[in-house]
């Protein structure tokens, strides 16, 4: 399941086929096991408009939460922006030979945090990741030395400022770990399942039944492909790009 909700691809894959044949075990096997008299019709609408609606609900609910979580990747890749663009100006009251220092840190910094938004390959992350680690102790230690040699309120200032660039790291990684629960995916898949074979155990006649019975599993898995797709920040199409990262990096003295 958790790979599925990361590649949405193969989730839309796997949500059509399984789908489809929950429309067609409705219509094919349950209308002939059991058939649905025009006497119960009114009460399986009822039932069937229940579950519609649940699971559109259920997906509203979802698309909603995945949307939230996106907007937040792309206001802490500002934030980073931010708190990198102003680090790099308050790194001149640090005074020489620390500014330079602490510049040049930064800027392999900035490059690390745009390979991290961009990549897709998670050995690639890795390193990504442990690269950023080490390289945050180096500007830590970097202003740390340069505030013990001159503590006073001008090198707190570049000092608070170095707080807030490693902070914004930290909220970023978490963001992009705040996913929607498997939990949640799992019993909007089996809602789903179920909304499909009611629809076809309720479809009539033969005209137009095999469309119908198409309709609401590529809908319902296109649906959800989307949320997974908005969800997962590295496997899909829509993705946060680090654009104010590297309009940064563009405005830096090279």
């Amino acid at each position: 399941m958790t790979e599925l909700i990361h590649h949405p691809a193969y989730l839309f894959v796997t949500l059509i086929v399984l789908l489809t044949i929950s429309a067609a075990f409705g219509a094919i096997v349950m209308q002939r096991l059991v058939p649905l008299s025009e006497e119960a019709r009114d009460n399986y609408n009822v039932i069937q408009g229940a579950t519609l609606t649940l699971l559109a609900l259920l997906i509203g609910f979802t698309l909603s939460m995945a949307v939230g979580r996106f907007d937040q990747r792309k206001n802490y890749e500002e934030e980073e922006a931010n708190a990198i663009g102003t680090e790099f100006v308050r790194a001149e009251l640090l005074g020489a030979p620390h500014t330079a220092q602490v510049r040049a840190l930064l800027t392999q910094y900035l490059q690390l945090r745009i390979e991290y938004y961009e990549t897709r390959d998670s050995r690639e992350l890795a390193d990504i990741n442990a690269r950023t680690n080490a390289l945050e102790s180096q500007l830590w230690a970097s202003v740390r030395e340069a505030a013990m040699a001159q503590p006073n309120p001008v090198t707190a200032l570049a000092v608070a400022g170095m707080n807030d660039v490693l902070n914004t790291q930290g909220y970023t990684q978490a963001a992009w770990l705040n996913r929607i629960p498997v939990s949640a995916w799992a019993l909007m898949i089996v809602i789903a399942f179920f909304s499909n074979l009611m629809q076809g155990y309720g479809v009539r006649g033969a005209t137009g039944r095999h469309v119908l019975l198409f309709v609401l599993p590529v809908t319902v898995s296109l649906s959800m492909t989307l949320i997974a797709d908005i969800d997962s920040p590295r496997g899909g199409l829509i993705r946060v790009a680090p654009v104010n990262l590297l309009s940064l990096q563009q405005s830096l003295p090279s």
